[in-house]
């Protein structure tokens, strides 16, 4: 080729010679993120995700709750999936339990 004298022999020889990295080498990156994404991402999501699973659980009738779009109410009834929610005089929600995102101490709808 025109090229060919352009690259000297003894340069290609040394450019196939060289040695390729060992397996330690190519995969240290990724054995130093996989943990690190398990304490940083994973785990911390699954401690979240249990005690939001628990509070629900623990619904019952009287709780003051706050509903993940920020409304405000009394549970007064509760379904396997649905609880109603008392937000004022003769005004009932059905909600998902799932969308409950905090349970307020007693008295504090009476303070709002």
């Amino acid at each position: 080729m025109l090229l060919d004298f352009l690259i000297s022999p003894a340069h290609a020889q040394q450019a196939a010679a060289a040695s390729s990295p060992g397996l330690l080498e190519a995969f240290w990156p990724l054995m130093v993120m996989i943990p690190l994404f398990y304490f940083l991402l994973i785990r911390p999501q699954m401690k979240r995700q249990k005690e939001q699973r628990g509070m629900l659980e623990k619904l019952a009738k009287g709780d003051e709750v706050v509903t993940s779009g920020g409304i405000a109410g009394r549970i007064v009834g509760i379904g396997e999936v649905y609880l109603t929610v008392d937000l004022a005089d003769n005004v009932l929600v059905k909600v998902q339990k799932s969308a409950i995102a905090t349970v307020l101490p007693k008295g504090t709808l009476k303070t709002l």
